[in-house]
């Protein structure tokens, strides 16, 4: 029972005896994977339950939820590219890894401390429900257009495995690289993809029964993100500049310019459709998917874009138009001052259907909205409006009806469908909400504008506990990322949901919280996105940071000396750099898995180590990277501290904490410190993630409330 009552365990007598503890917060079920079959009705999805992670399936017209696979425990173990065959018989996902990290992603992940630890696997189950079936080590399996095989990547190279697991898996062909982005042709007899071959990229296709690779333009470039026509005639691909070229500047923005080919499968020959601007805004998407590259119907080739400002929809025809490839503009799918996630295309081609923060209200640039688009003209509809969230949309396999992730502020993320046209929808699986989850104590945030010190107008997200006029105790949190938003609900990121219940359950013993949505985040256009002299090149967007924790100052429900911080990874980064440079503004704060020095987190000592050319201003970018750095700071720091990182950390070295740790002791700074043994970055273990969230509330709760 000690992890129950962690989270309350410093809690004065008076306050612990009225507040539910932090791991009721956290009983919230957590839906994604959404999917749909590529025919009929059928849709499935992967659910975390208190860290059991499961699948889940349901079909139309009435939709019922069925569990269809029955891990029972808390293991740490994901679930990933989940899909349903085209004869909707069999369900197939990947069990296992850690998709979310920058490195080791397919290697075990333990948190559980097994002598044996489960690698990830392939694994398929029937839709009328039995017995998981595992087909072999592997990730990334995608069905056979036939429903009977299954082909996916094991070590970078590419097998397949009947998809009842009659048969033992074997290797479908070996080649050079790192294999990705297997995609069947629409008749089933040839298998597309791309491989990394360390400084420049290929698009392949394998034949059944053929003994050698046919190979797409290939060019001293990196090619990815392959996709076939509707006949199996020809392919189109992304390119980028391969690895190479003279060193250029390193503490500027620069373009990155990436252009459309198309290629003939017969011949291979290749030929540019449409190149990006040499502009900042031209550069290649950086947001969800990248350029989401899809070949629609009519022989659209459909992507998405910042030439605008804004990440948006494009069409473009396949052909090039009149004046040839590459002379064709592309139209604007989705005018507006709002960015597209999520973007999947319609069975039939047709469509696009994305998540936006649009819609009729102000306040939805803080949400996310399903938004429906033809993919030749712009005759876009937001079709989920109002104050709730939405995002993930899939459509199914009859073209029938939509089917996303519904969340309030109050309720958690759970499944939903709608028919096309309707203006409601159906949430579903509300029955595994846990009755002793809060939601009755759930606090709808306030959107909050402010300015920084140079001007730039920042968005953030309030959280203001009942309790009148007194003056309260203040917590900033800062998100990772730094790509990311913090929402007015409930988020579509896991880990930002675990952030999106410590911040209700902080309100609720309290404290006013302000979730800052700083520069080098998304949903507010390009520049603020790619703002110049950030992280490693000057952290300018700790100016936003510094400017919340002012704008608390200013307000008369805020105890002036009481204001901490939080974050993780990123935002682990600017509270350690705001407890160094303004321990004065910030009281106390928690430090989850934060960067603390640029030299060692980024490639710039390394990148150079062989070569005689040095970036023009190499000498000028290390002495700016350390100078980002909270480490350089740490002689003004002066607040007390909680520093928490998993030991199994793939995304921040755990020597930065180890690091920072030793550098506060022997300069007499108050800390504590919390090591996770072989959890990661993510909090792959539910009770890990409870155990860390609640320690960081006891220790505010302990510096500002006793």
């Amino acid at each position: 029972m000690r992890k129950l009552f962690w989270s309350i365990l410093f809690l004065p007598v008076s306050l612990a005896a009225q507040q539910t503890p932090f791991q009721n917060f956290k009983k919230y079920p957590y839906p994604t994977e959404l999917t749909a079959a590529p025919a009929g009705q059928r849709i499935a999805w992967a659910m975390d339950e208190e860290g059991r992670r499961n699948v889940y399936v349901a079909e139309g017209p009435e939709y019922t939820p069925r569990k269809l696979t029955d891990f029972s425990s808390d293991d740490g173990q994901e679930i990933s590219a989940l899909s349903v065959s085209a004869d909707g018989k069999w369900v197939v996902f990947a069990r296992g890894g850690d998709h979310g990290s920058n490195w080791d992603g397919g290697l075990p992940v333990d948190p559980t401390s097994d002598i044996q630890p489960f690698k990830m696997q392939v694994a398929s189950i029937p839709w009328a429900g039995g017995t998981v079936k595992y087909l072999s080590e592997g990730d990334a399996p995608v069905i056979s257009p036939d429903s009977r095989q299954v082909v996916f990547i094991k070590n970078g190279q590419v097998w397949t495995a009947p998809v009842d697991g009659g048969a033992a898996a074997t290797n479908l062909f070996n080649t050079r690289g790192t294999v990705s982005g297997l995609q069947w042709s629409p008749d089933g007899g040839r298998l597309l993809f791309a491989v990394a071959r360390t400084d420049h990229s290929i698009i392949g296709i394998y034949t059944a029964g053929s003994s050698s690779l046919k190979w797409m333009g290939a060019a001293f470039a990196w090619d990815f993100l392959p996709q076939w026509s509707g006949d199996g005639s020809r392919i189109v691909f992304v390119r980028r500049a391969g690895v190479g070229g003279a060193p250029d500047s390193l503490t500027v923005n620069r373009p990155v310019p990436w252009s459309i080919y198309i290629a003939d499968t017969v011949t291979g020959a290749a030929r540019l459709l449409w190149k990006s601007s040499a502009t900042l805004r031209g550069s290649y998407p950086s947001t969800d998917g990248g350029s989401n590259l899809h070949w629609a119907a009519g022989n659209t080739i459909t992507f998405l874009s910042y030439q605008d400002g804004w990440p948006h929809l494009y069409s473009i025809n396949a052909d090039g138009g009149q004046g040839g490839i590459g002379t064709a503009k592309p139209v604007l799918l989705t005018p507006g001052n709002f960015m597209c996630e999520h973007i999947k295309l319609s069975p039939d081609g047709r469509f696009l259907l994305c998540s936006a923060n649009t819609g009729g209200d102000a306040l939805d640039i803080e949400r996310r909205h399903i938004l429906v688009v033809s993919v030749d003209k712009p005759n876009m509809q937001v079709v989920t409006p109002g104050n709730g969230l939405e995002w993930a949309p899939v459509m199914t396999g009859d073209g029938k009806n939509v089917a996303f992730i519904s969340a309030t502020p109050q309720r958690p993320p759970l499944p939903a469908v709608m028919q096309l046209g309707s203006k409601e929808f159906t949430v579903l699986c509300k029955d595994r909400i846990p009755a002793d989850f809060p939601m009755g104590k759930m606090i709808e945030p306030k959107q909050v504008i402010f300015k920084s010190a140079d001007g730039t107008i920042v968005h953030a997200d309030l959280f203001e506990p009942p309790g009148g006029v007194a003056r309260k105790p203040a917590i900033v949190y800062c998100h990772g990322g730094p790509p990311r938003e913090m929402l007015l609900g409930w988020h579509y990121s896991a880990y930002y949901s675990n952030a999106y219940a410590s911040n209700q359950y902080l309100a609720s013993l309290g404290f006013v919280v302000l979730a800052v949505n700083y520069r080098l985040g998304i949903g507010y256009g390009y520049e603020f996105h790619h703002p110049p002299h950030a992280g490693a090149a000057g952290a300018s967007e700790y100016l936003d940071i510094r400017a919340a924790g002012l704008w608390l100052r200013r307000q008369s429900f805020v105890d002036t000396a009481r204001i901490g911080i939080y974050g993780g990874s990123y935002g682990g980064f600017l509270t350690a750099l705001a407890l160094a440079k303004d321990s004065k503004l910030f009281a106390a704060g928690v430090d989850f898995h934060g960067v603390h020095d640029w030299l060692t987190q980024s490639s710039l000592i390394t990148a150079f180590r062989d070569r005689y050319e040095k970036a023009p201003d190499y000498d000028l970018a290390l002495k700016t990277a350390w100078l980002s750095s909270p480490d350089a700071y740490v002689s003004g720091w002066t607040s007390p501290v909680l520093i928490i990182q998993g030991d199994d950390d793939r995304n921040v070295r755990v020597s930065h904490s180890i690091d920072l740790v030793n550098r506060l002791e022997k300069k007499g700074v108050p800390f504590e410190s919390m090591i996770i043994v072989d959890d990661t970055h993510e909090w792959m273990k539910w009770s890990n993630a409870v155990k860390v969230y609640g320690a960081a509330a006891d220790f505010f709760v302990r510096k500002f409330m006793r």
